[in-house]
């Protein structure tokens, strides 16, 4: 009997992490520390609980499946201040659409791509490490993962000049992070012009997962919007992600937007009509504040400023340690992803995420971990005073116990 295309799939990373660590018990040392999901633990914004309060008398409403108009016009405007675009570019009604957190609609758009197209063995090209969901959405369309190598030798991106004409010729999409997770490599305007110019001469398209764009260190990365736009002279072939999971923590929420490429958010709100929830109306009204308001997430770059300054005092020289550019993550080289992860939650009660799980079947990452800082500042110092104790002992700065 054949396996079906659910059965093909692995099991998702965090499951994976939970089955080995079940028969294990971690560190009685100290308190146990969750660093292997990027769920923000930064304070929520009191405007969204307001909000939701004012607008509690929509709850019995049925949320309209393209969202409020009110909506669609926030978000456009946000778009066009972020990617310093003309207001006249964006048109509420034609480029945007809400989504019920970008999870789903990341896993839809697959289908949406491998529909559109009709390829015979079509491809959907994605970076590894990757975000899991990439990889299920290809194979439960029925395509191809094809996993292009995101090393530090490429950059932490994946090189666009190594896919072949063959892989191209039937890819149906590519899935593109920038600011990437894990490693928070940015793509720079070229990059994104060339990945853009790609998805057009091959007929494919782009898929712009940009949920970590507002977390940046030193300077906002380039949008994929504002590059098609600027660069390009067009939108088409390309949809922009967008959530306040990580820019308002607000995962909960699960709020997020897709836009760009007119004829492919048309399609898309097709799909999702027949396939997906739509936000209900408090929770759109509250998203709306969000998007309007930048102070908190000011704040937010600040706080993770803070911890990227520890991490780079405790970490530097080891490990292969790099300050990201942009997100939440640490991205470290251990030797062996599997084995430290299992010696750091029994001997220093640190959860942390193995590289290897967010590979496919030929990791490339097995000899990393990924730390996410979203914690407050004091449990990032003590978190990683005990990854240094555990990890490399002997090879701690003069001065520190």
């Amino acid at each position: 009997m054949s396996r079906s295309r659910l059965d093909s799939l692995g099991e998702f990373p965090f499951r994976r992490l939970a089955g080995l660590l079940a028969d294990k018990v971690p560190s009685p040392a100290g308190p146990v520390l969750d660093l292997g999901i990027g769920e923000p633990q930064h304070a929520v914004p009191p405007i969204l609980a307001e909000n939701v309060a004012r607008h509690a008398a929509s709850w019995n409403r049925y949320p309209p499946p393209t969202g409020t108009p009110s909506f669609r016009r926030t978000v456009a405007r946000w778009l066009a201040r972020r990617n310093a675009l003309s207001e006249t570019v964006l048109d509420p009604d034609r480029h945007v659409l809400p989504v019920a957190g970008t999870k789903e609609a990341l896993y839809l758009a697959a289908q949406l791509a491998v529909d559109r197209a009709g390829r015979s063995r079509p491809a959907v090209l994605m970076p590894t490490p990757f975000y899991a969901v990439y990889y299920g959405a290809a194979s439960m369309a029925g395509a191809e993962p094809v996993l292009l190598p995101a090393s530090a030798a490429s950059g932490f991106l994946p090189d666009l000049d190594a896919i072949g004409p063959e892989v191209l010729a039937r890819t149906a999409a590519f899935y593109l992070c920038s600011p990437a997770n894990p490693q928070g490599a940015v793509a720079d305007r070229a990059y994104l012009a060339k990945a853009i110019g790609l998805a057009r001469r091959h007929g494919f398209a782009l898929f712009l997962d940009e949920c970590y764009s507002e977390l940046w260190d030193k300077e906002p990365p380039p949008g994929g919007l504002d590059v098609a736009h600027h660069d390009t002279g067009s939108l088409d072939q390309v949809l922009v992600f967008q959530s306040l999971s990580k820019r308002s923590n607000a995962a909960g929420l699960r709020s997020g937007f897709v836009a760009g490429d007119p004829a492919l958010v048309q399609a898309f709100a097709k799909l999702r009509a027949y396939a997906a929830a739509t936000q209900p109306i408090p929770l759109m009204e509250a998203a709306e504040a969000l998007w309007n308001d930048e102070a908190h997430v000011e704040e937010n770059r600040r706080l993770y400023r803070q911890k990227f300054d520890v991490a780079e005092q405790r970490l530097s020289g080891r490990f292969g340690f790099f300050r990201p550019a942009a997100g939440f993550f640490l991205w470290l080289d251990v030797g062996d992803g599997v084995a430290a992860t299992a010696r750091l939650w029994t001997e220093a009660g640190l959860k942390v995420l193995p590289g290897a799980y967010l590979d496919g079947p030929a990791p490339i990452s097995a000899p990393y971990v990924r730390l996410a800082l979203v914690h407050d500042l004091g449990t990032i110092a003590d978190a990683l005073d005990r990854f240094v104790a555990t990890l490399a002992p002997d090879d701690r700065p003069a001065g520190r116990s």
